[in-house]
């Protein structure tokens, strides 16, 4: 399973961004990457200029959002909505698409609840809790 550094994951993002840019040939995954990125236009400027932000921290205390944790919690979301892991998670994303009449905030919710999970596993020492995960979406 390929384990990105952080610098490795943040140095993807800007590249993929920076190719679509410069109309370079991208891969498959570095078109979803330019799709998520595309949603937020606050990013733009960040990405266009990675070598200034590599080495930022963000503190959420602070009320920051790590951008490119933000970015990389998105393609994870794309990820398990292709494969539909956990089970059930792609038709909890229907429902909260139409619930809330937007795509992007859809995404937004079930980020909330991966975040959370993610979380939750971290600070349990534990695998995240899929059962727990579609439960937050179901809440949502």
């Amino acid at each position: 399973m390929f384990q990105p550094s952080r610098d490795e994951a943040r140095r993807f993002l800007a590249t993929s961004w920076q190719k679509y840019g410069a109309g370079a040939p991208l891969t498959a995954l570095e078109r979803i990457a330019v799709g998520l990125v595309a949603l937020h236009p606050e990013y733009h400027p960040l990405l266009a200029d990675p070598e200034r932000h590599l080495d930022r921290d963000w503190a959420p205390e602070g009320g920051e959002t790590n951008p490119f944790l933000h970015l990389s919690l998105h393609l994870a979301v794309a990820e398990q909505l292709a494969i539909d892991q956990p089970a059930g998670i792609a038709a909890e994303f229907d429902r909260l698409r139409a619930a809330r009449g937007d795509e992007h905030a859809a995404l937004h919710a079930v980020i909330d609840c991966l975040g959370e999970i993610l979380w939750q596993a971290q600070r349990q020492h534990l695998p995240p809790d899929g059962a727990a995960y579609l439960a937050c979406l179901r809440r949502q």
